[in-house]
């Protein structure tokens, strides 16, 4: 399964904002999650949303924060677009060094056809530098080493409270055996990662192919056990409607 890096895009000049995110359009594999004009708003929206980069302005106007003291506190690959990058050479060569995360730069003004040659290598330098993530999980009494990615969704077993169910891209669903959704994280599967739909669903935010607020349902797409794929439709909760709405309606 190719990878769709999620992006996140900090900038308080909205007419920049615009720019961003019409360059980042043409460019495979990337899609906007998050536009932002000041720290306060992405802070606030962040827990809601798994994002893999970020796309920053250094200057953020009269906001309380840069967009160096953003990517400082967040720590994830980071792509700076600014009129000042001269000005923080030495703090982005220390980010990239302390953090150990993916960090380049680009100076305004540039044209598109620069940035999105500058950002397609940056990518590539994400994608090198980013091993895949696993966890092991233990199916019916065997430990799995499974690739979080290809997880979409685990839900509650009708029949054995205990355990759940778990349903993948590329492989046939399995039990979970002895498994609880409060102690998720300890097994490796992140917040950031996995959302609530359903006090018996938690999907993978990655899969989500769209909400539609008539059936009130999400789309996925799983491994029907014969080697092909097929969609799932799975009902949002009333209690977590605003929040999926919010992020893929």
């Amino acid at each position: 399964m190719t990878h769709t890096y999620r992006i996140a895009l900090l900038e308080d000049n909205f007419k920049q904002l615009d720019k961003l995110e019409s360059y980042l359009s043409q460019i495979p594999n990337v899609q906007i999650v998050l536009k932002s004009r000041d720290s306060d708003h992405f802070f606030q929206e962040l827990p809601n949303i798994n994002v893999d980069i970020l796309v920053a302005d250094l200057d953020l106007g009269n906001d309380s924060m840069t967009g160096m003291e953003v990517a400082q506190e967040v720590k994830i690959p980071v792509f700076f677009a600014s009129v000042n990058t001269a000005d923080y050479i030495e703090d982005i060569e220390n980010l990239k060094r302390d953090a150990e995360i993916c960090v380049d730069h680009i100076t305004k003004p540039y044209k598109e056809e620069q940035f999105v040659k500058s950002f397609k290598r940056f990518l590539q330098e994400v994608n090198f530098f980013s091993p895949p993530q696993y966890v092991s999980l233990d199916f019916n009494k065997k430990k799995n080493r499974i690739l979080i990615d290809d997880i979409v969704y685990l839900c509650a077993n009708k029949n054995e409270s205990n355990n759940k169910q778990i349903y993948f891209i590329n492989r046939a669903p399995a039990s979970l055996i002895d498994f609880s959704f409060t102690r998720m994280e300890e097994s490796g599967l992140l917040k950031s990662q996995f959302i609530t739909v359903h006090k018996s669903f938690r999907v993978n935010k990655k899969h989500i192919k769209c909400y539609d607020p008539k059936t009130e349902k999400i789309e996925v797409s799983i491994f029907d056990g014969h080697s092909k794929t097929k969609s799932d439709y799975i009902k949002v909760a009333e209690n977590y409607q605003p929040v999926i709405r919010k992020t893929f309606g």
